[in-house]
């Protein structure tokens, strides 16, 4: 589960890892009133879960009160189109007034959980406030790189490694390792898999700074993290996801035309191949779970059929703990009350299967028997 910037930071602080102070906007009365409580210059950011923000119009330094005032207005309400956000863009509801700050240097630093290696890695760099991949391939030697055991905490020696990368004055190598402890202390306290700040900025002043602060965090943790759960914001999630979460369903809507619903994640993804690999492209990822029943199954076609860019749907189900003749009955229910038009194609293998072939085929609805994944693929291609 992500969060919007001023959440994090508003953690950031609860920790004592310095942040800007800010205003929430939501509203161009909301505007005006925290506006004339600020001093210039002021930075005025759009609040949307991606990233690229700046690039898309959706961060602006404003050093008067009218460009403040101006930006503002033109930044709540925008669609806002970043490289995550695709080309639809997202309404932009909420801005964060922010006090700008008189800075000397930017950096880039990141906690993140790397599963290839089993250990948390902090990725930190000083040349920040750019993307990091384009540092990467630009200037590799600017990325430092230190993994740590999580049975073992973050070490002393990993702290002065960091240091010394980003070239810190020993009077700031102080305040970072104090900031870098508390960000570790955050990191782990909230089970997140990402913890980004780009930039941290070092002041004219000397001090450091979280200038940006991202935060994913692993949505199994939830139950113990209610402050973070009440954090949620589904005006930021896709409407189709948002329903069938609600269900139950693991569905994520994709930019295809052939909708899917199978039992089992592995599965799913080996058909999103297989509709990949006739010619056509998959709608979305949908995993009704091994147990599913008939008022799943309906709420999956429910979810389906409401991405209009849907031509048809492929099933692809193998019967073990759902037998394919409990699967046909839901699907002949859930079809024949939904009054579906678009065509089903229906592969299944596994426990009686021959009793699920014969109860769609006896449905006289336009459910179409794949007798294999072979036939399935031709199918698809035909449509």
């Amino acid at each position: 589960m992500k969060i919007h910037e001023y959440q994090a930071k508003r953690l950031f602080r609860q920790f004592g890892i310095p942040a800007p102070t800010g205003s929430i906007c939501k509203t161009q009365k909301d505007i005006t009133r925290h506006l004339k409580q600020m001093q210039m210059p002021v930075v005025v950011k759009a609040q949307i879960l991606a990233g690229g923000r700046g690039k898309g119009g959706g961060v602006i330094l404003a050093r008067t009160m009218a460009k403040a005032q101006k930006s503002a207005e033109t930044i709540l309400g925008m669609q806002l189109i970043t490289k995550q956000t695709g080309d639809a863009g997202t309404t932009v509801k909420t801005i964060l007034l922010e006090q700008g700050v008189s800075l000397a240097k930017e950096l880039y630093l990141s906690m993140l959980v790397d599963r290839e290696h089993e250990d948390i890695v902090i990725i930190a760099s000083r040349s920040g406030g750019m993307d990091i991949e384009t540092v990467a391939r630009e200037n590799p030697d600017h990325i430092i790189k230190v993994h740590i055991n999580p049975l073992l905490g973050l070490q002393s020696y990993q702290v002065r490694e960091l240091i010394a990368g980003l070239e810190l004055s020993p009077l700031l190598a102080g305040e970072f390792t104090e900031i870098l402890k508390k960000l570790y202390t955050l990191f782990t306290h909230y089970d997140c898999s990402l913890v980004e700040i780009n930039p941290l900025g070092i002041t004219k002043e000397d001090t450091i700074i979280a200038l940006d602060a991202k935060m994913d965090l692993d949505s199994n943790s939830l139950f113990r993290h209610p402050d973070i759960l009440a954090m949620y914001d589904s005006d930021e999630e896709d409407a189709l996801e948002t329903a069938a979460s609600a269900h139950g369903l693991n569905y994520i809507r994709l930019n295809g035309t052939i909708g899917s619903m199978v039992n089992g994640a592995g599965l799913a993804m080996a058909t999103m191949d297989l509709i990949k690999q006739a010619g056509v492209e998959p709608a979305n990822f949908l995993d009704v779970g091994g147990g599913a029943d008939a008022e799943m199954v309906e709420n999956g076609f429910r979810i389906i059929v409401s991405d209009t860019n849907v031509r048809a749907i492929f099933i692809n189900i193998f019967g073990g703990i759902l037998r394919c003749d409990i699967l046909a009955e839901g699907v002949v229910a859930a079809a024949g009350k939904m009054e579906l038009s678009l065509p089903v194609i229906v592969r299944m293998e596994g426990t009686n299967v021959e009793q699920g072939r014969r109860i769609l085929a006896e449905s006289h609805l336009n459910l179409i028997n794949a007798e294999n994944l072979k036939h399935a693929a031709e199918l698809l291609a035909a449509i």
